[in-house]
This record gives structure tokens, sequence and C-alpha cells, in this order.
């Protein structure tokens, strides 16, 4: 499916014309989203790994196969350093721009894999996790910001759902890197000091790549970001992309001086932008996702799979899974829209925390052969999951902010995101323990209901807009109008 575009329009969907632009139609765009979503990869690969990799690090240090303390925080360190660095990375890519940024991520995380795959004892180990989990802090803020301001608003959501991709392949790579250095000796250095080589990969490619032509713009060179704009664009969308452009910084410099913190909460428009970005981050780990992934063997274990092997293997199933429904979510997320999308995918996860739940009360109430049942509702989540709650709030926070506050905004929101995967990887086993796996499920189900209710109230659909119209979109809002579908009447209005 492809979509048609009016030269010089700003974008919008209009058939009989033969200029398009589809995934694959600008192997230049598709080349930065590759190399900027390897960010995305060890994103993923580092919450994945830690998983197997601490298994064997028990072995090596009796210290910490003694202390559950220890255990957790070497698991948790990396999370702890994920929120510093999403709140530092917002920051960091307004001052220094989105390609400074993730050059400088790469740089941490190269280094703190060595500390890791040479650490000594826990305590160095555990200042290696900090310094990965700096990294992808960083990582996580910049990646989907610098493919959307690349971005043609026609596939825009597709290109930030590619990082998502790279976040679930890399989940998937931990998962085979483990099992592939079982047998290695000195198995979690392997484990955990691979990981530098993506990162060492990314630095290299990337300082052969443009700096965002959006920030670029705004911050340092219009003629570089013609350059690069030019490389998107054919000459007529060019020009409207750059007097879009111009004419929205030029709004921001009338209307404020400086970007301050307090403006998020002071400015409407602003709060309401980042009211509906920061809480689909929370949502997308309350809802459990995490939960299934750093815990998928312990729940096949609990659904009565008690081979460590088979286990592990259910597990990779999982992770496979989720990537392979994150590549429906890149196509249909251009196509149904974000919150149509949103909306559906939280129907099945609801559908499936069910089925999990009630798979495991009847479990506890005696019944056997159940564990099937319980697999089939982790199977059922991830299908669900995977195309909408997984790609959408990264892409909505991607496109939602103004120039000016997208770093600041996409920080804080990507940090909400981290300390809410925090809270719920830290709690999930303390409370299934206390209140029983099945009335965990229920509470997960009660909450994704809770997202569906903020999805219709909070998020409006930004489907094929512009960053500019997306602004105006939210100015509507704040003065208590458009709270309906804002792509469609956007469009209508453009018709008139």
């Amino acid at each position: 499916m492809t979509i048609d575009l009016i030269p010089g329009s700003s974008g919008h969907i209009d058939a009989g014309v033969d200029n398009k632009i589809t995934y694959f139609s600008n192997k230049y765009v598709l080349g930065l989203t590759v190399i900027a979503g390897i960010g995305g990869l060890l994103f993923g690969y580092d919450t994945g790994v830690i998983s197997g990799a601490l298994l064997y690090i028990r072995d090596d240090f009796e210290a910490v196969d003694q202390s559950n303390v220890l255990q957790e925080t070497i698991v948790s360190m990396a999370l702890l350093g994920a929120i510093i660095g999403a709140a530092a990375g917002g920051w960091l890519n307004d001052v220094q721009g989105r390609k400074s940024a993730t050059l400088i991520a790469d740089v941490i995380f190269a280094l703190g894999s060595l500390v890791m795959a040479a650490a000594p004892d826990p305590y160095v180990l555990i200042f290696g996790r900090l310094l990965v989990g700096l990294g992808v802090g960083i990582a996580s803020v910049t990646a989907p910001m610098y493919i959307a301001e690349a971005a043609p608003s026609e596939i825009r959501g597709g290109l930030v759902s590619t990082n998502v991709l790279m976040i679930t392949g890399g989940q998937f790579l931990s998962y085979l890197v483990n099992l592939g250095f079982t047998q290695v000796r000195g198995t979690w250095r392997w484990m955990l000091g691979i990981s530098a080589v993506p990162a060492i990969l990314q630095f290299s490619l990337m300082l052969f790549l443009p700096e965002s032509p959006r920030w670029l713009y705004k911050n340092r060179s219009s003629s570089e970001a013609i350059a690069t704009l030019s490389k998107i664009y054919d000459p007529d969308r060019l020009k409207d992309e750059l007097q879009q452009l111009s004419t929205a910084l030029e709004e921001e410099r009338r209307g404020r001086s400086s970007v301050r913190y307090k403006d998020v909460f002071r400015i409407k428009e602003i709060r309401l932008a980042f009211v509906a970005g920061a809480g689909l981050q929370a949502f997308q780990q309350f809802t459990g996702i995490n939960t299934v992934m750093y815990y998928s063997p312990t729940i096949v274990q609990m659904a009565g799979f008690a081979s460590n092997q088979l286990a592990l293997q259910l597990s990779l199933i999982v992770a496979l899974m989720n990537a392979a429904r994150t590549v429906v979510g890149i196509y249909l997320i251009d196509h149904v829209g974000r919150r149509k999308l949103a909306l559906s995918s939280l129907t099945g996860v609801i559908l499936s925390l069910v089925l999990l739940s009630a798979a495991f009360f009847l479990e506890s109430s005696g019944h056997t052969n159940i564990g099937w049942v319980a697999v089939l509702g982790l199977v059922l989540y991830i299908s669900s999951f995977a195309p909408g709650m997984g790609p959408v709030p990264w892409t909505v926070n991607s496109e939602i902010y103004s120039e000016s506050y997208r770093g600041i905004c996409g920080g804080m929101s990507a940090t909400v995101n981290w300390v809410s995967n925090l809270i719920v990887a830290q709690s999930f086993l303390s409370v299934a323990d206390a209140l029983g796996i099945g009335m965990t499920f229920l509470i997960l189900a009660g909450i994704a209901v809770a997202a569906v209710a903020f999805v219709l109230v909070f998020v409006p659909e930004t489907k094929g807009l512009t960053f500019e119209e997306v602004e105006k979109l939210w100015r509507e809002r704040a003065r208590g109008n458009g709270y309906g579908n804002g792509a469609e009447s956007l469009l209508e209005e453009d018709e008139t």
C-alpha cells in the first residue's frame, strides 16, 4: 500500500497523484533509520541478556549467590542508569544535537560493556551495569527522535517503529546469545561484553551520518539542513517543508525566549502533549510487557513446566513472537493509525491477561494439565501487545512535542517509562507471592482497561500529520477544541 502526495503539499493523502512515499522508497532515510535503530538493539539486548548471565554470575561470585540484594542490584542498576540517562538525554539532545547524543551514548555503553566483561568482583560489575544503563537511557530518547525528524510524515510511524523492532530483535538476540555461550569458558563475561560490538559499530557509522535536519535548521546551519532534506524530499515537497519549518521556528522564537522545564506544566498545549506521551509510556510498562519478557521462564515454570531447558525454549518463542509481531506494527501504524492500533492492542492485552489469570486460578484450585493455557495466554499477550502498545508510545512521543520542547519532553517521558519499568520489574514477584499470580494478572488486566480509557480521552490521532500540524492540534485542544480525531479534522480543514 502506498500514499500519494501532492507536490508542494504538507504530505496529506491524495489519490491519483504519481509521487509516492513508501517505507522502502527512500533508501537514504531507511539507512538513517537502521543505523539510528542500533541504539534500540542495545536497549533490547541489555534488558534481555541479564536473565541468563545472572545464573553464571552466581556461580563465579559466591557473595552474589548468597545475597538476593546483590542479585537484585545487578539486575536493577541498569534500569537506574537508564532512568538517569533518559532524564539527562532530553537536555543533551537539545544542547548537543541528536547525532552527538548518539555518539556519547555509544561510548558510555561500550565502556560499560567492557567494564562488566572484565569485572573482578560484583561491585565493579554493578558499576558497569550503571554505565550501560546510562547509555541505554540516552539512546531510548535519541533514536526515535532522530528517526522522526528525518522521516516524511506519511511513513514516520513505520520508521520510528523500526527502532522498536530493533529493541525486540535485541531481546531475541540476547536469548540466543545466552544459549550460545552456555558452554564457553567465561560464559557471563562473553554475554555481557559482546554488546560493545554493536555500540562500536553504530559509533563508526554515525560519524558519516548528518545531524538531524530539524535540529540543524534551528541551532546551527540552515544550509546543512537543506542539504540533508534535499536527499529526503523532491524539490516541490522540499520547498513546502522548509516553509513550514521556517514559519514554525519563527513563531516559537517570538513566543518564548528560552526553554524551561516548568513550562512543560505551565503552558497548556505542552502539558496536554506531555500527559498524553508520558501516560502512554507508563501504561506500556504497567500493562505488564516486561513482566512477560523478564519473567517468562518463571511464568512457564509456574504453569507446570519444571524443565529449565523447556522454559528457556518456550521463552525464546515468546521473544521471537514479540519481534515478528512488531513487524506487523510497522505496517499498521501508518495505515490504521496510532490511536486505533493502541486501542485494538489493549483489547487483546486485556483478554490475554484474563486468560492467564484464569489459568493460574484453575491451577491453584487443583486442576491439572492447564499449563498450555498459560502458554497460550503468553503468546496471545505478545501477539496483541507487540504491534500496538510496543511501538505506539515511542512513535507518539517522537512527534507530539514542539521543536523547542521535543528534547526535554521526550527525555521526561522516557524517564517515566524507565521508572515504570523499574517498579514493575521490582514488584512483580513480590506481588505474585503475596496475592497469587492469578490475581496479579487480573490487576494488570484492570490497568489495561484504564489504559483504554486514557487513550480514548487523552491521545489524539496523529497519523500523516506534519510536526507543525500536530502543534496546531494541541493549540486547538488547549483552547477546548479538537477533541475528536485530530488527523481527520486537519485533513478536512485543508480540503476547504
